[in-house]
C-alpha cells in the first residue's frame, strides 16, 4: 500500500502563528565548488562513460558515467502523483495554507517542463553513439514507494537495488560515419512496453549492450531488474538469462563483461525466500558500550543500522549470487552468496577482483567502513587466494585526509595484463600524526611466486591521490595535503629501478591560475584508460595531451598542450575561442589502435557553447583541425534564449577580490527600465590565501544552464540574478577560517549588494538572498548578522545549529569541544533572536545528508518563531537533501516565487543607505550575550555525504568517453 504523504507548512507571522497541514514541493540542486566537482576519485577503467547535454552549464556536469545506478533526470512532463493534485493560485495569506501541491506561474513551468535532451555515449570503437532516452521529472508515487534506510544506503526491496533510481526510455543507436556525419537511428527493440533501464554498458569489441530492465509486472507487485543484451548492428534486445526467475541484484555492483561473450552478474539468491520479519516482541534492549574507552569519533551519518533487525534485512538485501552469463545462455553460479560491493576484471581478462563486506557490522558508521575483503578469482570464478581482509573502521580521525589503515585503492595497473597495486598508510590513517613517508604504493602480479614480497613502487609524504599509467617507461602519481592545499605530481618509471621519481608539477590546489591541465587517456581494447603518448614527424620526444581549463583573470580559456615530458616545453595546438564561444575537449576519440597516437592522426571530441547558445558536440580531426558537428539540440527554453550574462568583478573591504555572474532578463535596459528586484544565490567556499580566493573561475561565454530547481528561472519574472558570488572564508597560515566565518561573510555580501547598486540594475530594498545546504546556512547568517543588506531570504536543507554536528561538518574538522566559540558564533540558530527579516524555509523530510537532518530546520523554525520572527517552513514528503519529483519541485518554485512577489518585490520597508553600517543596533558593541555581535567564524566546501571524508585531490582525466 503506497505511504501517504504528509506534508506541513507552518506559518509564523511575527506574533501570531499558524500551523495547518498542506502538501509541498521540493527544489533545488545545489551548486557546489568547482574544486568539489572536478575532484577525481578512482575510477574504473572498465567503465563507459558517458555525456548528458542537458541543463547545465559545465561539461563536466554533463559527463556521467553509463553504468551509474543513477540515471539523470525524472519522469514524463505534467505526470503527477496519483495522491497528489498541482494548482496555480493568485491567492495568498491564509489561502496558501490548504491541501494541495502547488505550480509556479507559466513563464517559470514552462521551462522546467522543457523535455530533456538525451544522453550519449561513443562505443569503445568509436564508430558508434548511444541517444538514451531519458523523460522529464518523477511523480512523486515513485519517490513514495517503501524503502529501507539500511547501514547509510536507502535500498527499494521490490527492486532489490538503490531506490529513488530514475531511468532511461530508449536506446537509439547512430554509426559515426567517415565524414563525422551521423547515420540514421536504430533503436533498440524488443523490450516490454515501459521498460525502465538502466546501467547501460558496451562490450569490449563493442559489438553488444548489457543494460537492466525493469517494468511492473501484472501478476504481482514486484518489479525486480533483469538483465538484458542487445546485438549493436540490429538493435534487437532480449533477455540474457532464460529463466525468468534470474533477478539483478544492484544495491552494490551489478555485472561487469569478463570478456566480449560472457558476463559476471549478483544475482538475488533463488533460495532466498521472503524477508525477514520484526519481532513484535524485541529480545533485548539496544545496547552501545565502549568499556574499552576507545576514541571514536564520527559524523552525522544517517540511516545507520540500528539493531539486529536491520542486521538482518541488510544482509537479505545486500547478499548476491555471483554468476557467470554467456551470450549463448550457459549460466554457472560461482563462489557462495555474500555481499559483494565490486567486481573488477584485470585488463587481460584471466582474473577478477571481487571485494566484499561481511560482520560485525556497525550502529555507527555506513557500510563502506564495515569489514571488508577482497579476494582474487580466476575469470571462471575459482578462488585463487584473499589479498586483504580489513576490521570494522568506526575510528577513522575526522580530520581532512585521514584514511582507513590497511590496504587501499586496490587495482589492476592499467597498462599491464594483470599486475595489482594499492597504498598502505604509514600514519595509521590519521592526518594529525606527523610521519614520514606518510603512504606507500605497493605492486605485486596478481600470481607471486613463492617468497615474492609486494614492490615498493613509490614513497609519499603526503596523502596519496591515485595514479595516471601508461608504460613500463611512463606514470604519473599524485598526492595532496587538504590543509595546506598543496598538490603534487610524480613521475615514475615503473618498470626500472635505476629512475629515479622526479617531482613534475609541485603547486597550490587554490592556484588556478598555475594549473597545467590534465594528461588525457585513451582507451585501449581492453577498456582501460592509460595515458595518451603522441609523436610528431622526425621528433623521438615524447609528448603528453596536457587538457587544461585555462583560468585567467578574463575568465577560462580551455587549451590542449603538446608536453614534452622530459623538458616540460609545451606547444598550444589547440584553444578555446575567447571572444563569443566557450569550447572545451570532452574526451580522445583517435584511440582505436594501440600504441603512441602521431600527430596528424588526432581526432578529438568538443563542446562549444555562448551565452546563449546551447551546447552542441564536434569532432575536430588532425592535420587540418577540420570540425564537423554532429548535434543539433534544440535550445531548452528559448523564452529565455536572449538573456544577458556578465561575469563582474568587485572588490571585498579587506582588499580581497570577488567575482559573480550577473544575470539580466531579454531585452532589458538599466537606463530605461531602472533597477530590478534581485535575487542572490551563492555556496561559501574556504581557502588558504587572498590571492587565491580572488581568482576568476569560470568563463563569461558558457552557456546559463538552468536547472529544475536553478534561481534563474527568476529571469523569467524580470529579476536581476546575482549567482555564484564568491564568499571566500579565508584562512592564512596556521589561522583556522572558520574562526572569522562571520566577518568575511558579511564583508563579501556586503560587497555584492554593493556592486548591483552601483551598477543600477538592483533597487536596494528589493534584494533578496537564497542558497541550498551550505548555502542555506549562509542564508540564515546573513540575515543574523547583515539584515541590512537583505529584504528576505530563502534556505534550502539547510544547518543551521552546530552544535548537532558536533565532530565537524562541511570542511571544519575540529570538534566542537575544540572549537567551542567558533561552533557557536557560526549558527544562526544561536542568533535567530537577531532575525527579523522574513525567511522561507524548505526541507526534504527525509534528507539523508550528514549534517543536514530535517530537524535543523524544524528546530530552527520553532527557535525563529518563538522569537516573533516571519517565517514559513515548508517540509516535503519524500525528498532527500535534493529535491527530484515534480510535484516537489514546482511546489518549491511556487513558495519561492510567492515569497520573492510577496517580501521582494512589493517590499517597501527602508534599507540603510549605509551599505557598512546595519540597523537596529548591528554592528554596536553590547555586552548582552544574546545581542552580542558575533565574532567571525568559518565555513567550507560541499555539505554533502561521500565529498568531505578524504579531502584527497585526484587526477581528473579529460579522456573518458
Amino acid at each position: 500500500m503506497m505511504r501517504l504523504y504528509k506534508v506541513y507548512h507552518r506559518l509564523s507571522p511575527y506574533s501570531s502563528s499558524c500551523c495547518c497541514l498542506l502538501h509541498p514541493f521540493s527544489l533545488g540542486n545545489a551548486r557546489f565548488p568547482s574544486s568539489n566537482l572536478r575532484s577525481f576519485r578512482h575510477l574504473r577503467t572498465h567503465s563507459t562513460n558517458l555525456f548528458k547535454p542537458a541543463m547545465s552549464a559545465s561539461r563536466f556536469n554533463r559527463l556521467v558515467p553509463v553504468n551509474s545506478a543513477l540515471a539523470e533526470d525524472g519522469s514524463a512532463a505534467g505526470n503527477g502523483s496519483a495522491n497528489a493534485s498541482l494548482t496555480f493560485a493568485e491567492d495568498d495569506d491564509e489561502s496558501v495554507i490548504g491541501v494541495k501541491y502547488r505550480v509556479p506561474p507559466p513563464e517559470i513551468r514552462d521551462i522546467v517542463d522543457a523535455p530533456p535532451l538525451p544522453a550519449l555515449s561513443f562505443s569503445p570503437l568509436r564508430d558508434k553513439i548511444l541517444f538514451m532516452k531519458r523523460r522529464s521529472l518523477p511523480p512523486l508515487a515513485e519517490l513514495a514507494r517503501p524503502e529501507e534506510k539500511l547501514a547509510g544506503l536507502r535500498i527499494d526491496g521490490k527492486c532489490n537495488t538503490r531506490s529513488r533510481m530514475s531511468f532511461y526510455t530508449g536506446i537509439g543507436i547512430h554509426s559515426l560515419m567517415p565524414d563525422g556525419s551521423l547515420g540514421p537511428e536504430t533503436e533498440v527493440r524488443g523490450l516490454p512496453d515501459g521498460a525502465k533501464i538502466n546501467f547501460v554498458t558496451w562490450s569490449n569489441d563493442g559489438k553488444h549492450l548489457a543494460f537492466s530492465v525493469r517494468f511492473e509486472e501484472e501478476e504481482s507487485s514486484s518489479s525486480k531488474l533483469r538483465v538484458w543484451v542487445a546485438d549493436v548492428e540490429t538493435g534487437m534486445a532480449r533477455p540474457l538469462f532464460q529463466s525468468p526467475d534470474i533477478y539483478l541484484n544492484a544495491v552494490f555492483d551489478n555485472y561487469v563483461w569478463v570478456d566480449n561473450s560472457t558476463l559476471l552478474v549478483c544475482t538475488i539468491p533463488l533460495s532466498r525466500g521472503d524477508p525477514p520479519k520484526k519481532p513484535l516482541v524485541p529480545s533485548g534492549p539496544k545496547i552501545q558500550s565502549n568499556e574499552q574507552k576507545t576514541i571514536v569519533q564520527v559524523r552525522t551519518f544517517q540511516d545507520l543500522l540500528k539493531d539486529e533487525y536491520d542486521e538482518d534485512l541488510f544482509d537479505y538485501y545486500a547478499t548476491s549470487q555471483l554468476v557467470l552469463a554467456s551470450l549463448d545462455g550457459k549460466v554457472k553460479e560461482v563462489g557462495s552468496p555474500a555481499i559483494y560491493t565490486s567486481l573488477d576484471p584485470s585488463p587481460d581478462e584471466k582474473y577478477i577482483l571481487i571485494s566484499s563486506i561481511h560482520r560485525p557490522y556497525s550502529f555507527i558508521v555506513p557500510c563502506g567502513r564495515f569489514p571488508k575483503k577482497v579476494d582474487l578469482w580466476t575469470a571462471d570464478g575459482n578462488f585463487v587466494r584473499e589479498l586483504c581482509d580489513l576490521p570494522l573502521a568506526e575510528d577513522i580521525p575526522i580530520a581532512s585526509n585521514s584514511v582507513r589503515n590497511g590496504m587501499r585503492s586496490l587495482n589492476w595497473r592499467a597498462d599491464k595484463p594483470s599486475t595489482l597495486y594499492w597504498a598502505e598508510t604509514q600514519d595509521g590513517g590519521d592526518a594529525k600524526v606527523e610521519v614520514s613517508p606518510r603512504d606507500i604504493v605497493y605492486t605485486q602480479p596478481a600470481e607471486p611466486q613463492e617468497g615474492e614480497e609486494p614492490e615498493i613502487l613509490h614513497k609519499l609524504d603526503l596523502r596519496y591521490g591515485g595514479i595516471s599509467w601508461c608504460d613500463d617507461s611512463l606514470a604519473l602519481m599524485y598526492e595532496s595535503w587538504y590543509k595546506t592545499r598543496r598538490t603534487r605530481t610524480w613521475v615514475i618509471s615503473p618498470g626500472s629501478k635505476d629512475v629515479s621519481p622526479r617531482i613534475l608539477f609541485d603547486r597550490s590546489s587554490e592556484d588556478v591560475y598555475s594549473d597545467p591541465g590534465s594528461p588525457m587517456l585513451r582507451r585501449t581494447s581492453t577498456g582501460n584508460y592509460v595515458i595518451a603518448k603522441l609523436r610528431k614527424e622526425n621528433d623521438d620526444a615524447t609528448y603528453l595531451l596536457l587538457n587544461g581549463n585555462g583560468a585567467t583573470p578574463e575568465g577560462d580559456t580551455p587549451f590542449l598542450d603538446l608536453f614534452d615530458i622530459n623538458t616540460g616545453s609545451k606547444e598550444r595546438i589547440w584553444e578555446s575561442d575567447k571572444e563569443k564561444y566557450y569550447e572545451s575537449v570532452v574526451a580522445l576519440l583517435s584511440d582505436r589502435k594501440e600504441g603512441d597516437i602521431h600527430i596528424n592522426d588526432l581526432k578529438i571530441l568538443t563542446s562549444k557553447e555562448s551565452k546563449t547558445e546551447n551546447t552542441q558536440y564536434y569532432i575536430q580531426s588532425w592535420p587540418d583541425k577540420k570540425l564537423c558537428q554532429i548535434t543539433d539540440f534544440p535550445h531548452p527554453y528559448p523564452q529565455l534564449a536572449s538573456l544577458q550574462k556578465e561575469m563582474i568583478r568587485y572588490e571585498r573591504k579587506d582588499g580581497v577580490q570577488l567575482t559573480a555572474t550577473l544575470y539580466l532578463p531579454p531585452g532589458y535596459d538599466p537606463s530605461k527600465d531602472g533597477p530590478l528586484p534581485c535575487l542572490v544565490w551563492s555556496y561559501p567556499g574556504e581557502f588558504k590565501s587572498k590571492d587565491a580566493a580572488g581568482q576568476v573561475r569560470g568563463s563569461p561565454n558558457e552557456f546559463a544552464g538552468i536547472g529544475p530547481t536553478s534561481a534563474l528561472l527568476w529571469l523569467a519574472r524580470r529579476f536581476a540574478i546575482l549567482s555564484g558570488p564568491t564568499i571566500p572564508i579565508i584562512g592564512e597560515g596556521d589561522e583556522e577560517a572558520n574562526d572569522r566565518y562571520v566577518e568575511q561573510l558579511v564583508a563579501s555580501a556586503e560587497a555584492a549588494v554593493e556592486e548591483v547598486i552601483r551598477r543600477g540594475v538592483a533597487h536596494p530594498n528589493k534584494i533578496a538572498v537564497g542558497g541550498h545546504s551550505y548555502g542555506a546556512f549562509m542564508t540564515a547568517n546573513l540575515l543574523a548578522h547583515a539584515p541590512h543588506l537583505f529584504c528576505c531570504g530563502i534556505a534550502r536543507s539547510g544547518a543551521y545549529n552546530r552544535t548537532l554536528t558536533p565532530f565537524g561538518f562541511q570542511n571544519e574538522d575540529r570538534t566542537l569541544w575544540e572549537a567551542t566559540n567558533t561552533y557557536v558564533e557560526m549558527s544562526p540558530f544561536m542568533s535567530a533572536n537577531r532575525i527579523k527579516k522574513p525567511i522561507l524555509l524548505i526541507h526534504g523530510e527525509e534528507d539523508n545528508n550528514p549534517g543536514t537532518l530535517t530537524m535543523q530546520s524544524d528546530r530552527f523554525f520553532n527557535a525563529l518563531k518563538g522569537h516573533g520572527a516571519l517565517c514559513r517552513l515548508v517540509i516535503l514528503p519524500f525528498e532527500s537533501h535534493g529535491y527530484s519529483a515534480r510535484e516537489s519541485i514546482m511546489h518549491v518554485l511556487w513558495e519561492t516565487d510567492r515569497w520573492l512577489q510577496k517580501h521582494c518585490v512589493s517590499n517597501t520597508s527602508e534599507v540603510s543607505a549605509d551599505i557598512g553600517k546595519s540597523k537596529d543596533g548591528e554592528g554596536k558593541e553590547v555586552t548582552d550575550i544574546e545581542n552580542k555581535a558575533v565574532a567571525a567564524s568559518g565555513g567550507g566546501g560541499a555539505e554533502l555525504a561521500d565529498d568531505i571524508e578524504s579531502g584527497q585531490f585526484h587526477s581528473k582525466p579529460r579522456s573518458l568517453m
